[in-house]
């Protein structure tokens, strides 16, 4: 278990910036996987008195405070009629309330975890994050990125004309995702994300325009083909690369049926 030597609840992200610089600082989040570390943590810096726990909409965007909770992400009425409940979908099967009330998005998407249903919702849409240093960087670019001592402000995900369709496989509901698979249509671009590979999630673009003439059961199929041999597949506990890379195949079509109007699977 970890052992925290000092707790600072931050007055200004100037504050919680300087304490993070220092080798034993560490931001803490709902403290759901960090509680589990066998180190010590010399000063753990809370950011829950610097207003970052709320969910903003304006005409051109949604600012997702770094300290609000997957359940807030889950219930938000407007994100979720936006997204068509792929918000709900995507974290609706994480743990359970009592740990959605806890784990906040900014520990989710800083941690940039293989297993991350919320990464992959994400960056199926035009997200980004706010950093307090490094400014408004893609998701996309940022989940490339080694972690570093800036601290996630906000996740912004500007509000495009689009549709989207999150799936996930599990081996039982509330366990880890064996995959996770988020499609999107912004703007007459295709995307799918693929997660839990189980390395981070990664997009892939229909670059070769397999859907450019609209969803048909032929379509899927081709796009969902094509998926699977650009996702680079590995093996864990919970499944087999060539499970795995059966699996992009299986969900990406699914997805594709359901963007089209054709197929609802839940």
């Amino acid at each position: 278990m970890i052992n925290i030597q000092k707790y600072v609840q931050a007055e200004s992200l100037e504050e919680a910036y300087q304490l993070n610089q220092k080798r034993s600082g560490r931001i803490i989040g709902g403290m759901l996987w960090l509680k589990m570390a066998r180190n010590t943590v010399g000063t753990a810096i809370d950011l829950c008195r610097l207003g970052l726990d709320t969910i903003e909409e304006t005409d051109e965007q949604f600012s997702i405070g770094a300290m609000v909770t997957l359940r807030q992400l889950e219930l938000h009425p407007d994100l979720n009629a936006y997204t068509g409940h792929a918000a709900a979908h995507a974290v609706q099967d994480i743990i359970g309330v009592q740990f959605r009330n806890m784990a906040t998005i900014g520990g989710s998407v800083w941690g940039r975890f293989g297993f991350s249903d919320v990464l992959t919702l994400l960056l199926s849409m035009d997200t980004s994050v706010e950093l307090y240093k490094g400014g408004i960087v893609p998701l996309e670019e940022f989940a490339a990125m080694k972690h570093d001592n800036d601290i996630l402000v906000r996740v912004l995900i500007r509000k495009r004309p689009g549709s989207f369709v999150y799936q996930a496989m599990r081996n039982q509901r509330t366990d880890f995702p064996v995959l996770t698979c988020a499609l999107s249509r912004v703007e007459g671009e295709y995307r799918a994300v693929i997660g839990a590979r189980p390395a981070r999630a990664i997009v892939i673009r229909d670059e070769q325009g397999i859907l450019r003439d609209g969803i048909t059961e032929e379509s899927a199929s081709a796009f969902a083909a094509y998926a699977a041999g650009k996702a680079p597949t590995g093996s864990n506990v919970r499944g087999s690369a060539a499970y795995r890379t059966h699996l992009i195949n299986v969900l990406t079509r699914r997805s594709a049926l359901e963007l089209g109007g054709m197929q609802e699977w839940n």
